[in-house]
């Protein structure tokens, strides 16, 4: 027998995924330049050139965008990019497919080292949960630069 003082407090955990439209109705992305303008027009163009935002967009086995997430907001010249909390965004809407997005203030739109580091760690993470890294955008309001065109993917 449980004594009430021997119970234990424990968090409810709760998964769900309202989606608000019909799957016909959500834009299908066949290439970079649709992914890009997706995520611009999402953006908070005034502070494209002051913080560094990594966003991620989630899709289905046709390449139809299930969501966009706000991972996270740094500084000038960085932010973090937790694999925990992208994953598990992912996971969450069974998301087959994800466009990884940051922004660099500068303006610069060439990866840096630690940009291809993330993105090589976070496909090898992806091939484990049988969620590809579709491509990484790196963009600001003069274009944007894709990993996958690129074939750093």
């Amino acid at each position: 027998m449980v004594l009430q003082s021997e119970l234990l407090k424990v968090a409810e955990v709760q998964i769900t995924y309202k989606p608000r439209f019909k799957v016909s109705e959500r834009p299908q992305i066949s290439r970079s330049q649709h992914a890009y303008n997706i995520l611009i027009q999402q953006w908070d163009l005034g502070k494209i050139q002051l913080i560094e935002e990594f966003k991620i967009l989630l899709l289905n086995r046709r390449n139809r965008v299930l969501g966009l997430v706000h991972i996270s907001s740094g500084g000038y010249s960085g932010t973090v990019a937790d694999p925990k909390v992208i994953f598990t965004a992912a996971l969450k809407c069974c998301a087959s497919g994800i466009i990884l997005c940051h922004n660099h203030p500068s303006g610069e739109l060439d990866p840096s080292s630690e940009d291809i580091a993330l993105t090589r760690r976070l496909g090898e993470a992806g091939k484990l949960l049988d969620l590809q890294i579709l491509d990484h955008l790196i963009i600001s309001v003069h274009g944007y630069y894709s990993f996958g065109d690129d074939g750093i993917l």
